[in-house]
């Protein structure tokens, strides 16, 4: 049986008969696929010093050079993205299309990373006093982490370590264990595109190799994306011990459609931002806040579309795969009980397929939805979409912003003026309008407010680049060779 080991100082380590080790499964079988290297502290130390080792040449190495082999990188995962999507449909289930576009989506961040040269620019003020000059500067922090969920396995790495990369710092990741080998992949391609062994490293593992990266003294930053109790964890561990720590946690995602939308467009959107990547996304639409008088038209448009999804094994790219683990499927089933039990009507149930074999779960449909519900309150993670009425836009909003989450919100309007109030009342940190799933292009900031986010610093973008880098401010004074350089009194301030 294949076992995925950890990637240090440029290339694999090999497994001995002490080390603990996990099962990674086919999620469309149920069976086990293979196993994973789970990392003791003295692994995960090893792999720390590995980036802290190759950090100053690095850290040195011109940006031009640094450039290179980003492009390098880019056009290596470019030619063989197919490779890559693969590999995550078979340890998460997702279809391969979508898994292609997660990498997509990635790679947004890789190009944004190649020109890392223009965000590096400092600024330069000549005479600020009397021949006194002062520029500023930013330089990389050093070894910095990142803890990355199961739901991407690509594309939230690459949400940082291009930007980490680029911008001069060596890296430690620690993927999830439930669908590791992509990060080693990745590793495997980084040093095919000439990056300096122990600049990107990959330890595999559970909350010990967890707690040794947040108590480490060598590391410098920490990127975490997962639910929001481990977000808040890590953010108050990580900072305890001096890191500049970006926490993204969990989400409840509201979508409100107004009376003068676009029913067809809407009702498609709730389908595909709902049940896509069998609802296991951080910006998947959970709730549809419908305006009482469409809300019946509306949640039919909905089920007709919903009745008509592919599911099965991601590899023969129906609409939707399985769920990540056995586990996590009996989780999400429970929240339908829950939802059932509690009063909501049950409009298409999940829990109601052919599937033998493999943690499936067909898609969900609760109307009549109130906040008071366990499956409003609470992230499924899951193929489940929630109906909230409410009689307005006044209320609609109200109810989005007293959710404790502040993630990702869509409101669907014809509307120019209701869109425009919308995005300046709203308390949540991406907004779409028209638009179900509004994650930022490469070049702007992914995050969300609230219990979403824990730190100030969003992932990517230009706020990427200062969460990887640090400010300098330097005063400089040149002794006036005319003077014969004796002049070396202070400087008067005119």
């Amino acid at each position: 049986m294949p076992t995925v080991s950890h990637w240090i100082n440029g290339q694999d380590v090999p497994t001995d008969a002490g080390t603990r080790l996990g099962d990674i499964m086919n999620p469309a079988t149920g069976r086990v696929a293979g196993q994973v290297a789970l990392a003791s502290r003295a692994t995960v130390e090893s792999a720390i010093a590995s980036a802290a080792e190759a950090f100053p040449a690095w850290r040195d190495t011109s940006l031009s050079r640094r450039t290179a082999i980003l492009f390098n990188f880019r056009e290596l995962l470019n030619a063989r993205k197919q490779e890559l999507a693969e590999i995550i449909t078979a340890e998460h289930g997702k279809v391969v299309s979508d898994a292609l576009g997660e990498v997509a989506r990635g790679q947004e961040v890789v190009e944004f990373a190649c020109g890392i040269a223009h965000q590096l620019k400092g600024g330069h003020t000549q005479n600020a006093s009397t021949k006194i000059d002062v520029h500023s500067l930013r330089q990389p922090v050093g070894v910095s982490a990142i803890i990355s969920p199961f739901n991407f396995p690509a594309m939230v790495p690459m949400w940082f370590f291009p930007v980490a990369i680029a911008t001069g710092n060596a890296v430690v990741l620690k993927p999830s264990e439930k669908d590791p080998s992509a990060a080693n992949w990745i590793a495997e391609l980084w040093k095919e595109a000439g990056l300096p062994d122990g600049v990107f490293n990959v330890v595999h593992g559970d909350k010990e190799a967890v707690d040794t990266i947040l108590e480490s003294p060598e590391v410098a930053s920490v990127s975490f994306v997962g639910s929001t109790p481990i977000a808040k964890y890590v953010y108050e561990n990580g900072t305890a011990t001096g890191k500049r720590v970006q926490a993204l946690g969990g989400a409840k995602n509201h979508m409100m459609v107004l009376p003068d939308a676009d029913l067809d467009l809407a009702a498609d959107a709730a389908v595909n931002a709902g049940y896509g990547a069998a609802g296991e996304r951080c910006m998947a639409i959970s709730v549809v806040v419908a305006v009482e008088s469409i809300a019946d038209e509306l949640v039919g448009k909905i089920a007709e579309r919903t009745r008509t999804l592919r599911i099965g094994d991601g590899t023969t790219e129906p609409d939707m795969g399985p769920l990540v683990t056995e586990a996590h499927r009996d989780k999400v089933a429970g929240y339908i009980d829950a939802g059932e039990e509690s009063g909501a009507t049950l409009v298409l149930d999940g829990r109601e397929h052919e599937h033998s074999e493999g943690f499936f779960l067909n898609p969900t449909l609760f109307d009549h939805v109130t906040p008071d519900m366990s499956i409003y309150t609470e992230e499924i993670f899951g193929p489940v979409l929630a109906v909230v009425r409410v009689p307005g836009y006044d209320e609609g909003i109200e109810l989005i912003n007293a959710n404790p989450y502040g993630n990702g919100t869509a409101i669907f309007t014809n509307d120019g003026g209701a869109a425009r109030r919308y995005e300046n009342e709203i308390e949540v940190g991406m907004i779409g309008i028209n638009v179900p799933i509004p994650v930022p292009v490469g070049y702007y900031s992914f995050g969300g407010w609230k219990n979403s986010l824990f730190g100030d610093t969003h992932a990517y973008g230009e706020e990427g680049v200062h969460f990887f880098t640090r400010g300098k401010v330097v005063t400089s004074r040149w002794l006036d060779p005319s003077h014969g350089g004796l002049n070396l009194g202070f400087p008067t301030n005119d």
